[in-house]
């Protein structure tokens, strides 16, 4: 099939920042896309060539928009995997498939298929609703301290609490969850796997992670991480058991725990680009976002090896701050030497939205995060109200 200057129709259900740094590479190749989305101001719809607003997690919207193209992906979960299976059994390409996504969604079904498969990931304790938990505690089925991960629809830290006492779980929602051993480690790590149609399988390096304390968001990417190259190795190679476990076709960022043992175990994953690949717009060869695209048309997949060490910041709106989204001192971080801001295009910012990303590139890595931390003082998301 020829997808370049073409009649070929690549269709992406969301149209976020994600499904933004994928039409970098769609208009590179020039790649006719298609987007779905529930807002009208999605950053996606100025760089589309076909922008259609519905409800991602409505069956007709979904099943009707993909009937309109030749391919299918997604940059968010949070769609419906009905349409999306509706839609294979009548030959649409839909990649990740609608089984990864399924089992993903809903991550009590994602720790289950960890154990069935014999993957590494803390022990957990699976309820119906939040209100089983204090019944489990008081007879003894369940310790504290444990973390609580709502089922579904959880994102960016949101859906998920760390429960030190009882009284901790007052105001959460009575909802399908897990209870998640707490996990005393050393770093939180991630490896992305490309794999295309034909099986082709290539792994980015392992990244560190730095998360903010209060929001449960990622900060700070890292890359390369700053460990082992015997804990590098078993991370890239738990990593690629999860994508076998799936046989997934896409990008699959795994995040994982380095122990203080050395152990890694899988905390969750996720069926498209991601967070942790952000750098590898400007360190990478192949960047995360062409890599997606290559693997679900069955292309050969690009480099992976970084060109230089790179260090990603997250831009999240400032607390107190909610209203028209007004970037202050970028114009002094874009002096430094190394470093690239992206703007998501989100009009409205509020506390702790993510509303774009900086990359800092430097041969020596140690340079590269003391820049990112200058980035952050200086930089702030805040409302021109």
């Amino acid at each position: 099939m020829n997808f370049f200057s073409s009649n070929f129709k690549l269709g992406i259900l969301g149209g976020g920042q994600l499904g933004k740094m994928l039409l970098y590479n769609t208009i590179k190749f020039d790649i006719h896309t298609c987007i779905l989305d529930n807002s009208d101001e999605a950053p996606s719809k100025i760089a589309s060539n076909e922008f259609y607003l519905g409800d991602l997690m409505d069956y007709d919207a979904v099943y009707n928009f993909g009937k309109k193209v030749d391919v299918l992906t997604f940059e968010i979960e949070s769609v419906n995997v009905d349409a999306l299976e509706a839609l294979e059994k009548e030959g649409v390409k839909v990649y990740p498939s609608s089984k990864t996504l399924r089992t993903i969604q809903n991550k009590a079904t994602q720790k289950l298929f960890y154990i069935d498969h014999d993957l590494p990931t803390a022990a957990f304790s699976r309820f119906a609703y939040t209100s089983e938990i204090k019944e489990a505690i008081n007879n003894g089925g369940l310790k504290l301290p444990f973390v609580w991960k709502s089922a579904q629809f959880g994102y960016d830290g949101n859906g998920v609490k760390i429960v030190k006492t009882i009284s901790d779980l007052e105001g959460l929602p009575n909802v399908e969850c897990i209870a998640e051993n707490l996990v005393p480690f050393k770093n939180e790590l991630a490896v992305i796997v490309a794999r295309n149609v034909s099986g082709e399988t290539k792994t980015y390096p392992v990244v560190e992670m730095e998360f903010h304390p209060e929001a449960n968001q990622v900060e700070y990417v890292i890359c390369p991480a700053r460990i082992s190259n015997e804990v590098a190795q078993k991370a890239t190679e738990v990593a690629l058991s999860v994508s076998k476990a799936f046989n997934h076709v896409g990008l699959l960022a795994v995040e994982l725990f380095q122990t203080e043992n050395d152990e890694i175990l899988i905390n969750e994953i996720a069926p498209r680009p991601h967070n942790s690949g952000h750098q590898t717009i400007e360190a990478s060869y192949t960047s995360q976002f062409e890599q997606h695209l290559r693997a679900i048309l069955d292309l050969p997949l690009g480099r992976t090896d970084s060109k230089v060490g790179g260090v990603m910041v997250n831009l999240v709106g400032a607390e107190g701050h909610s209203g028209n989204v007004v970037y202050k001192n970028i114009e002094t971080i874009m002096k430094m030497d190394g470093v690239t801001p992206h703007i998501y295009g989100k009009k409205e910012t509020r506390p702790f939205r993510k509303m774009g990303h900086i990359t800092i590139v430097n041969e020596d890595l140690n340079e590269a995060r003391r820049i990112a931390e200058e980035v952050k003082k200086s930089i702030k998301v805040i409302a021109n109200n």
